[in-house]
């Protein structure tokens, strides 16, 4: 089970860090994906870490103002969000797969409930 939080209303160029706790004991074996849906638009990928935390890999629209880590100790991710912009207004979501991370959201099995990203000009 995931939970994600961390969302506000924020000005442009502001940083914002969203937290997704997960309650299972085994995290360290599930790579993390966040996605995000803005209203009348699909969900869309925003970046992954992989469960070896080796690996991360980002949207274009967010690659060099997003990071994601994780702490496997407390059982959680993190999305880092700078310089946010008005577009990067929606719900955002944190989801796990076991092992190996994927941009594709249906190959995720857990999902948090969604936390609100509203980014004023």
């Amino acid at each position: 089970q995931l939970e994600d939080s961390g969302g506000g209303l924020v000005q442009a160029g502001a940083s914002l860090r969203l937290s997704c706790a997960a309650s299972e004991r085994t995290f360290s074996s599930y790579s993390i994906g966040w996605f995000r849906q803005a209203p009348g638009k699909e969900r869309e990928f925003v970046g992954f870490i992989g469960w070896r935390a080796i690996n991360t890999n980002f949207a274009d629209s967010v690659k060099d103002r997003f990071t994601i880590s994780r702490d496997n100790d407390k059982n959680t991710a993190y999305l880092q969000m700078n310089r946010l912009k008005p577009e990067d207004t929606a719900s955002y979501y944190c989801a796990a797969k076991y092992y190996q991370p994927s941009r594709d959201p249906w190959e995720y099995d857990h999902w948090g409930q969604g936390t609100q990203v509203t980014v004023a000009s």
